[in-house]
């Protein structure tokens, strides 16, 4: 037992300035971004618990709100414990409300914008339902009668005074730039300091000039360097001042920190690296003479380090900071909240930092410098030079006020240069006991605060309050070796982040959040909440403690004056030995269960304590899961379809260790009976013995009950108890109308005996079920192996289908055409032919003309980009090897034998006239020879008009750009167009889509024919279409012009395509015409060169 008495302060065990391995410059960065995906599933091994004991929600525990009606954002708080008074800034509104209840309003002021900055506003680009409000950010203490309040004002910062008086402005408005910032949901800070308002925000509109600044009415604006070196896009968290000039036997000056995060400048990566910073400035710097006028000549800033070194990970997003000052400023610790820059490894910190080690590193530490080597990583290396003094960025002291430099007005340039051009120290900042003193997996920690408290053993703790961006508050209390999560209460009714949250260290100590939807007061210790003193031990809670006079767990900040002589039992480390009847005990009077047979039912077992461990007796055996019993999330117990055999007394016990113990406690105890059917009036059961030699075993059966009669309505037919049923497992009394029957009377005379009526009597169990629980009877594999079949012949249907349509790669395309085959049969061997003009020519290049790829160019007008080479334009040559083509021809087919109207009207392009395209020699000797040697016969009708073509100078297109066609593609195909045309020399080729000009790059081959003629072709590549598309190939000349369309429409190849009559006739044409030519040159070779026969 301890005695309570008065609390007494205690430095902590971990003060002092301790010096921690230093983290390699190289390597801080690469460990940040290198490590942190593997650390996912790790963290949770490492460091202090990050599960909080007991969660509370709303409804149980008494919270106090405050919300008022249209107004939003109150996460601007201002505590004034000597007025007893709230002040909390919304949007545009300040309200004053009660310190002891928050739903008490004592004063409000509205602060509107005009419709003229509204408008002024909007012109801008910002919403003027969001943006363009006075959001009110800055509540500060300025004397005893005036707060200085500051608010965003539609984007035009403004401050003004409010009276505590009468509580309303008093209208001198300042101008709030540097004060406060524009935007609403830009990060900032403040801190009030003798009357004077030091802040860290954005300077303009844009929100690209981040200064740290000071106003005053006697002085003029003192700020920072515009300088990347000096802010590099910081996100402000906390400010405060420590009174190191206080008592200070060097004449020190006070100072203020400011914490935030910023981009990193020593580094450069892909990305942008976050560093958390701590900065200082001294309070009575005045700027410099000369160098850094109206600047800070006093601006430093440090890493501020919160890693796990055995994990080699790094926090690098600092949330928010709390200072815990004490009357020496040496002791002072700062705790910090941590995160990650990446927002999917979900890990959370809390680390604490010496004043002393802070103070070390700006008044000892090295200086960084820009680095000279480019190509390096690392832009910022230290500086290894001479030092000027006085030191740069220091304080004035006494040592300088006996040089004469009484202010940084008199400091000389060197010292101010050096400064300037060196901000950043090369030490870093690093946290007591090399680590967090709290890590928190899965939860994003936004504020925290920090109370120092002395337990009932003498020793002090810090008690750390952390708000979560779900509206949730942890409590933890920090230990030698560690920390615990005493609780996590839910503060917010909807998910939302806890933008502000104070702590009231007066008696009946208060914290208060604040967020978007309103202000939440709550007690720091939920005692009364423990009902036992095991509960209340193990909570291990700084502020409860076990009151063995009441029986009840109290906070003993609340009960100091009314408990100096009673007995209190705590003990931090969570020993609950001292607790009377501390031991497992039984529960005199289980509660009593009484079930349908076949029913389930649930056994419920509230255990508060997330780190007990929960198990189940049933008759005094530990009960572990099976076909009828699963334990639930919620640690109660599920019973399937109840049997009489699952009869006997439950009990729910758990476990939790602590202080190296195991304490079992006994949370709930059940007595589990079945609840036999009543027995209808006119249905008989009649209880006998038969004698039996053997008297260890007795038989006893009843007569069963008319079918459909015995039951409450729910079950389906008789089932009566069986002999062994009876007598292995004793049943409750079956209950008649007027007395019950004993069915274990020692010698019960037999009356009737009635067999049983079916062979369902001779299961042991009954079939007697419960509606309800029909659905625990069925057997689903059936309808599974269904599923599953169905999903596979779905499957194989998909898979049959893309194959069928070209959807697969080559080798199902493959297995696809030994499958199928061609889906037509051309006559007379035509589509081997057809492959011998389909196929590769051999690429021949002259030496004077551009690199060509080699590849194939089928005449279908298009051309998909595997057929391309890599989506390049294939180009042919004009000039071939006769031979090749009939080495590449089948050896069983003659080609020359099959005439082209054999071929399919509605096939490809790419099968309808491969002479057009492919043979090169056939198709550019022919415009030649029609344009320079004799007719060698009449041409037939439909090739008249290129006949006048060439004769008039006109230009003509030839296949396969002819009149109006129509050609599917896929929708996920890329093609190639080609069109070929014979004309004057000043024939172009001009390409449009959908009737407008295409400028993309478009390749043209011209060759010149005898008789001032020239054979054009052009290609265009055209990316995957989205939709039906028409393409139009004009042919141009001043003799004449000619133009054609082709409609590209999106298809899965299965409809026929259209082609023209003109096309057709073109396909006849040009075998007569190859044919006469043949001939013709036949009788040229024939006559010698001479004419003559």
């Amino acid at each position: 037992m301890l005695t309570l008495s008065e609390p007494k302060e205690k430095r902590p065990a971990w003060r002092g300035n301790l010096t921690l391995p230093k983290i390699p410059e190289s390597n801080m960065a690469l460990s940040v971004l290198g490590v942190f995906l593997g650390l996912l599933l790790e963290v949770s091994a490492h460091g202090p618990s990050s599960v909080p004991r007991t969660s509370w929600r709303r409804e149980d525990v008494s919270l106090v709100e405050f919300s008022e009606p249209g107004m939003f954002n109150y996460s601007t708080l201002l505590l004034s414990e000597e007025r007893g008074a709230l002040y909390v800034g919304a949007r545009e509104a300040v309200f004053q409300l009660d310190l002891n209840d928050v739903s008490v309003k004592n004063n409000q002021v509205l602060w509107k914008v005009p419709d003229r900055d509204m408008r002024m506003c909007t012109l801008k680009g910002k919403s003027k339902e969001t943006d363009c409000k006075n959001y009110i950010r800055v509540l500060q203490v300025l004397d005893e009668e005036h707060l200085y309040v500051c608010g965003t004002h539609a984007f035009q910062p403004l401050c003004d005074y409010l009276s505590l008086k009468d509580f309303t402005l008093m209208g001198k408005q300042d101008d709030g730039r540097g004060k406060c910032s524009f935007d609403p949901t830009q990060s900032f800070t403040t801190v009030m300091v003798d009357g004077e308002l030091y802040s860290g925000t954005a300077y303009n509109f844009l929100g690209s000039e981040p200064i740290i600044s000071r106003f005053s009415r006697p002085q003029s604006l003192l700020r920072t360097e515009y300088s990347t070196s000096w802010l590099n896009e910081p996100s402000f968290v906390f400010a405060d001042v420590i009174r190191e000039g206080s008592d200070s036997p060097d004449g020190d000056d006070d100072k203020i920190y400011y914490f935030f995060t910023e981009v990193s400048v020593e580094y450069e990566f892909f990305g942008k690296l976050l560093i958390p910073r701590i900065a200082r400035v001294c309070k009575g710097d005045l700027g410099g003479q000369r160098t850094l006028q109206k600047k800070w000549t006093s601006f430093l800033k440090a890493k501020l380090v919160c890693s796990m070194p055995e994990l080699n990970f790094v926090f690098n997003v600092v949330r928010d900071v709390f200072v815990v000052k004490t009357p020496d400023w040496r002791e002072t610790v700062i705790y910090g909240v941590f995160t990650s820059q990446w927002g999917n490894v979900g890990l959370s910190a809390v680390c604490a930092y010496n004043m002393t080690s802070v103070d070390e590193v700006f008044s000892k530490g090295k200086y960084m410098q820009k680095a000279t080597v480019e190509q390096s990583h690392t832009k910022w290396v230290q500086y290894n030079g001479v030092i000027p003094s006085p030191r740069p960025g220091a304080c004035i002291t006494n040592q300088n006020r006996m040089q004469n430099i009484t202010n940084s007005l008199l400091l000389p340039d060197k010292t101010l240069q050096f400064v300037k051009d060196h901000p950043l120290m090369a030490d870093p900042v690093l946290p007591i006991g090399h680590g967090p003193r709290l890590t928190a997996k899965g939860i994003n920690y936004t504020q925290i605060v920090v109370e120092r408290v002395t337990a009932l053993d003498n020793n002090v703790y810090d008690v750390l309050f952390t708000a979560t961006d779900k509206g949730f508050l942890h409590k933890s209390v920090v230990y030698e070796g560690g920390s615990h999560i005493i609780e996590e209460v839910q503060l917010l009714k909807n998910p939302q982040p806890i933008k502000t949250l104070l702590l009231s260290t007066r008696e009946g100590s208060f914290l208060y959040a604040g967020s978007d939807s309103g202000v939440v007061q709550s007690p720091t210790a939920f005692c009364g909440k423990y009902v036992t003193c095991m509960d209340c031990v193990l909570a291990r809670d700084p502020y409860c403690a076990w009151d063995t006079h009441t029986a009840s767990c109290i906070n003993i900040f609340q009960n100091q004056n009314n408990g100096k002589h009673r007995k209190f039992i705590q003990n931090l480390r969570g020993d609950a030995d001292e607790c009377p009847s501390a031991r497992p005990r039984s529960i005199d009077r289980p509660q009593q269960v009484v079930v349908k047979l076949g029913s389930s039912t649930e056994l419920e077992c509230d255990v508060r304590s997330s780190l007990a461990q929960v198990f189940w007796k049933v008759n005094d055996s530990v009960l572990t899961e099976s076909a009828h019993f699963l334990l639930m999330a919620g640690s109660g117990l599920l019973i399937y379809s109840v049997t009489p055999k699952n009869q006997g007394r439950y009990e729910c016990w758990t476990t939790e260790s602590a202080a190296g113990k195991n304490f079992t406690r006994l949370m709930a105890s059940y007595d589990l009976r079945l609840e036999l059917p009543e027995i209808s009036p006119v249905s008989s059961v009649e209880i006998f013995n038969v004698p039996n030699p053997d008297p260890s075993t007795s038989r006893t059966t009843t007569t069963a009950a008319p079918r459909g009669k015995i039951g409450n309505g729910n079950t389906a037919g008789p089932s009566p108890l069986t002999p062994s049923t009876l007598s292995s497992v004793p049943p409750p009394p079956l209950t008649r109308p007027a007395t019950t029957a004993n069915v274990y009377g020692a010698k019960a005379e037999t009356k009737h005996y009635v067999p049983p009526q079916s062979s369902d009597s001779r299961d042991p169990e009954p079939k007697i079920k419960d509606p309800h629980a029909t659905y625990l009877q069925y057997d689903n594999s059936k309808a599974l192996l269904f599923l599953f079949l169905l999903f596979f012949l779905l499957f194989l249907f998909g898979l049959a289908y893309n194959c069928y349509m070209q959807y697969l790669p080559v080798p199902c395309l493959r297995l696809r055409a030994a499958m199928l085959g061609s889906q037509k049969k051309p006559q007379r061997e035509y589509a081997a032919c057809e492959a011998t003009l389909m196929e590769v020519l051999p690429e021949k290049r002259d030496q004077n003309e551009p690199l060509r790829q080699n590849g194939a160019l089928r005449d279908t007008g298009y051309e998909t980009e595997p057929e391309c080479g890599n989506g390049k334009i294939p180009s042919h040559s004009y000039e071939e090897d006769k031979e090749s083509a009939a080495k590449q021809g089948p050896f069983d087919v003659n080609c020359e034998s099959q005439p082209i109207e054999y071929a399919d009207a509605d096939a490809s392009l790419g099968s309808c006239y491969p002479v057009v395209l492919t043979h090169s020699q056939d198709v550019y000797e022919l415009p030649r020879f029609l344009a320079n040697n004799p007719d060698p016969g009449e041409p037939p009708v439909f090739s008249r008009a290129i006949w006048r073509g060439l004769e008039g100078g006109g230009a003509r297109l030839l296949p396969p750009l002819l009149s109006e066609q129509s050609w599917g593609v896929h929708s996920h195909q890329a093609f190639l167009l080609f069109c070929l045309a014979v004309g004057p020399t000043d024939v172009s080729l001009q390409w449009y889509s959908n009737r407008r000009r295409l400028e993309t790059p478009v390749t043209e081959y011209r060759h010149a024919l005898d008789g001032d003629a020239v054979l054009v072709s052009s290609w265009v590549r055209e990316e995957p279409l989205g939709k039906d598309t028409q393409y139009q190939c004009s042919a141009v000349s001043r003799a004449g012009n000619d133009t054609s369309k082709i409609d590209l429409r999106l298809s899965s190849r299965d409809e026929a395509d259209t082609v023209s009559e003109e096309l057709n006739q073109w396909r006849a044409a040009v075998v007569e015409y190859e044919r006469q030519f043949h001939n013709w040159k036949k009788i040229w070779e024939s006559c010698d060169g001479q004419g003559v026969l």
